[in-house]
C-alpha cells in the first residue's frame, strides 16, 4: 500500500511536491496501513514537463543526468538534495524518518547515452557497448537499451545500479519495460533474463527491495516465470479513470487470482483517485472522472481479489470523500487479512466475488457488482455460495444489512457494489 507521484505529477514531480505528499501521506494514510512513497519516472531529466513521455532529442538532448560509472542519478534541478553526489539518499532519509518506506522507478537497460559514448562501467571494468543490446529499445520512451546479461559485465552492471540503490535507502523498485508493449491487448516481449538478472541484483545488494514489474499488461503465457521472479507484476496497461477499463479489469482479476502466491501479487495498478494529472499525464488536470459509485467498485474489486494499492491521486488535494475511501479500515481488512479469494458467479451484468478471512475461519467476504447501465436488482442466495447467513454489515457504511431466509436483496446503480462482511 502506498502512493506513487504518476498520476498526478507524470514525468514531472519536483522533490518539494514529493516531500508534500510525503507529509500528508504520513499525518492521514500511515495510521491506516500506506507504507510506500514512490517516485515515478524520468527522474534523471533535468526538465521533462508536462508531456506523457519525454523523449531526448538529437544529440541525446537534454542529456539525463548520471555518475562516472553510467548509472542514471537524480537531476539536481528537480531534487536539490541529490547534488554533489548525494543521489537519494537525503529525500529517502526524510522518507523513512516519516515512518514510511521509499521507493523509485526505473527503466529497464542501460542508458542510449552511456552506450553511445560507450562510457566506462561497472567500476570501469566494462566498457558499455560490450553489454548494451543496442536494437533492444523501448517503444514508448527513448532513453535506454537492453543489457546483454548473459555477458558477466551485464549481470556486473544491474549489481552496479542496486548496489547504488542500497546506498540510497531504496525499499521498492518499479522496473518498467519488462512486461509487454503497454498496449491492453498485447502479448509483447517479455524480457525474462533481465528480470531474472535484476533479481539476483536485488539478492546481493544487501537491503530487502520489492521487486515490481511494469507496464504490463503481463503475458499470461508466462505466469509461472513472472510468478516466480518478482513481487508484484502488472496485469494491465496504465489503467485510468474510464469505466470501460475497470470494467475490463474484472476478467483479468478473475484470470489472475489464481496465480498469487505469498509475498508474489497480481497489480491491477494504481488508484485515479482524486486530484489527477496536475502536470500531465493523461488529460487536463482534474477530479477523477469516476462517479462515487465507481471509486467504491474499483476498490472493492483492488481490495478483495488483493492487488497492491498504489494511491495515484495528489495527496496535498485530497478532499474529504477521497480520505473516506482510502482510510475505511474494514475495507482495507479484506485486502490484508482476505484468503481463497475468487470470482464465485458471473451472469450478464452481475458478478460476485467471494473470499474468506484467514484470522477466522467463520468471516466470509461477498463483493456483488453491476457492471450494467441500469439499475439491477439482486438476490443473493448466500447458502448456494457457501456463505454464512448470521449477520451482515456493509463495509463502506458499517451499517447491518438484512437477512432474509437465507437471501440478501438490493437494487445495484449503474456500476455500484455492495461489499459485505458475513458471519
Amino acid at each position: 500500500m502506498g502512493w506513487n507521484s504518476f498520476d498526478c505529477y507524470g514525468s514531472a514531480v519536483t522533490e518539494d511536491e514529493f516531500r508534500a505528499n510525503v507529509d500528508v501521506m504520513a499525518d492521514v494514510l500511515r495510521p491506516h496501513g500506506w507504507e510506500y512513497a514512490v517516485i515515478d519516472f524520468c527522474w534523471s531529466h533535468p526538465h521533462p514537463g508536462p508531456c506523457h513521455n519525454p523523449h531526448q532529442g538529437p544529440g541525446f538532448s537534454p542529456m539525463l543526468h548520471t555518475d562516472e560509472h553510467g548509472r542514471l542519478v537524480p537531476a539536481p534541478e528537480r531534487f536539490p538534495s541529490a547534488a554533489a553526489g548525494a543521489g537519494f539518499k537525503p529525500l529517502a532519509d526524510y522518507v523513512h524518518g516519516k515512518g514510511l518506506k521509499f521507493g523509485i522507478h526505473i527503466m529497464r537497460g542501460i542508458p542510449y547515452q552511456v552506450a553511445f559514448e560507450d562510457m566506462w562501467v561497472c567500476g570501469r571494468t566494462v566498457r558499455a557497448r560490450e553489454i548494451a543490446r543496442m536494437e533492444s529499445t523501448c517503444t514508448w520512451l527513448n532513453h535506454m537499451v537492453g543489457v546483454e546479461v548473459s555477458k558477466p559485465g551485464g549481470q556486473a552492471y544491474y549489481d552496479s545500479l542496486f548496489e547504488l540503490y542500497a546506498s540510497w535507502g531504496v525499499d521498492f523498485v518499479k522496473v518498467d519495460d519488462v512486461l509487454a508493449d503497454g498496449n491492453f491487448d498485447s502479448d509483447g516481449p517479455y524480457h525474462a533474463a533481465e528480470i531474472e538478472a535484476i533479481g539476483r541484483a536485488i539478492e546481493k545488494c544487501g537491503r530487502p527491495m520489492v521487486l515490481s514489474l511494469s507496464p504490463g499488461d503481463a503475458p499470461k503465457r508466462v505466469a509461472e516465470h513472472v510468478v516466480e521472479h518478482a513481487n508484484m507484476w502488472r496485469i494491465s496497461a496504465d489503467f485510468w479513470d474510464d469505466w470501460r477499463r475497470l470494467e475490463r479489469m474484472f476478467g483479468s482479476c478473475d484470470w489472475w487470482s489464481t496465480r498469487r502466491q505469498p509475498g508474489r501479487w497480481p497489480d491491477a495498478d494504481m488508484l485515479p483517485l482524486g486530484r489527477l494529472s496536475k502536470r500531465g499525464p493523461k488529460g487536463p488536470e482534474r477530479d477523477s472522472w469516476f462517479t462515487a459509485a465507481e471509486q467504491q467498485t474499483l476498490l472493492t474489486l483492488w481490495t478483495i481479489f488483493r492487488s497492491p494499492l498504489m494511491m495515484g491521486g495528489a495527496l496535498v488535494d485530497l478532499d474529504d470523500v477521497t480520505t473516506a475511501l482510502l482510510t475505511n479500515d474494514a475495507v482495507l481488512d479484506v485486502l490484508r487479512h482476505g484468503c481463497e479469494s475468487k470470482q464465485a458467479k458471473r451472469e450478464g451484468d452481475l458478478v460476485v466475488w467471494t473470499a474468506g478471512d484467514a484470522r477466522d475461519d467463520r468471516v466470509r467476504y461477498a463483493a456483488v457488482f453491476n457492471l450494467g447501465d441500469a439499475a439491477l436488482p439482486v438476490t443473493l442466495n448466500l447458502a448456494e455460495l457457501g456463505l454464512p447467513a448470521a449477520t451482515a454489515v456493509d463495509l463502506w457504511s458499517g451499517e447491518g444489512v438484512a437477512i432474509g431466509a437465507g437471501l440478501v436483496t438490493a437494487t445495484l446503480e449503474p456500476h455500484a457494489c455492495l461489499y459485505l462482511k458475513l458471519a
